[in-house]
């Protein structure tokens, strides 16, 4: 296939799958406002800085990270390449560039998903409604999944948006983690106090994981829902099942007979594997920051191998800008949460 089609189809799936989970970094702060908003501090900056934006944030908005200066920033700023409605329009883009390959059906939702942020994006909202623009942009993204998996054929092109949403989905379950973890918990006294346990429910309940988790876990603690998350072998937001149908998807555009030649199926084959592997004893003994941090670079750099196995050709001008506006912020993102 030609790798201009590739290229889109990857990163209008990771355009999708990065729009529902910025909705589901700022969940984490709304359902701890709405599960109890009587002293629970606004920890607004943290998601400013998991998302590797700071510096530009700071450009527009000086350093009054409130609530409606990080809830726009986020949601409806066109100038902060990962927002909400930078992503669905960059989503949009590719779709609209391919549209001879993908299905009328994945079109037609891509649009409507555009359509319904750009309104949203034009109306003043409250917190409350924001609450469920935030649910709708979930929905939406899985509406999109559904669509392409019921009306494209499994094929390379489908095994490429596969990877890019794979791929996305397990950065950003890394980063919600790193949120909670490592920047939203006030001070180590709070460990195993209720404000402590409801934000662990809130980060549970923003990956739609606590009702899975419930029915393998009975009590919420940090070292549980984290080994939920990563390690859980069958729970689809979990970074190892992403990762092994990833590397699934990948073997298939590779094909068996010079797969194991290639550096993205090395490096995505090692990081899979080590995970395969670790107990989460290891990665708490490592330090729990410490692992998202090199877990988040790896897929970096198996993103970057990506494109240069299969997407770096002269003439793809566009794959080349997607990639810069992408590395830049993930870099500054490690770095922020160093």
């Amino acid at each position: 296939m030609l790798s201009r089609v590739a290229d889109s189809i990857y990163w209008l799936n990771r355009y999708i799958e990065r729009a529902e989970n910025v909705a589901r970094f700022v969940e984490v702060n709304l359902n701890l406002l709405m599960d109890n908003p009587v002293g629970v501090a606004e920890q607004w900056d943290p998601l400013i800085a998991v998302t590797g934006d700071r510096e530009l944030f700071r450009e527009l908005y000086g350093d009054e990270t409130t609530a409606e200066n990080v809830l726009n920033f986020l949601s409806f700023e066109c100038k902060a390449p990962n927002s909400i409605i930078s992503s669905v329009r960059a989503a949009r883009e590719n779709a609209r560039s391919v549209r001879e390959v993908i299905s009328s059906e994945m079109w037609e939702q891509v649009n409507a998903f555009y359509l319904m942020v750009e309104e949203a994006a034009e109306e003043e909202e409250s917190v409350r409604d924001l609450y469920a623009f935030y649910s709708e942009v979930k929905m939406a993204s899985h509406r999109f999944v559904g669509v392409m998996n019921a009306t494209m054929s499994w094929n390379e092109s489908w095994h490429f948006g596969q990877l890019g949403r794979l791929l996305e989905r397990a950065d950003k379950t890394a980063r919600i983690l790193d949120v909670k973890y490592f920047l939203l918990l006030p001070s180590v006294k709070e460990v195993g106090s209720p404000l402590d346990n409801l934000q662990w429910t809130a980060l549970l309940k923003s990956a739609s994981a606590y009702e899975m988790y419930r029915k393998t876990e009975q009590t919420i603690s940090p070292a549980s829902v984290a080994r939920f998350l990563i390690l859980d072998p069958h729970f689809p937001r979990s970074i190892k099942f992403c990762l092994f149908w990833a590397e699934e998807s990948l073997r298939k555009i590779a094909g068996q007979a010079e797969f194991k030649s290639l550096p993205s199926e090395r490096k995505l084959g090692r990081l899979r594997a080590e995970l395969e592997y670790a107990t989460f004893d290891e990665i708490f003994q490592q330090g729990l920051h410490e692992f998202l941090d090199s877990l988040q670079l790896r897929l970096n750099q198996v993103g970057e191998c990506i494109y240069t196995d299969f997407i770096a050709l002269p003439v793809h001008s566009q794959s080349q800008a997607q990639v810069s506006s992408q590395s830049p912020a993930q870099s500054a993102a490690l770095k922020g949460a160093s």
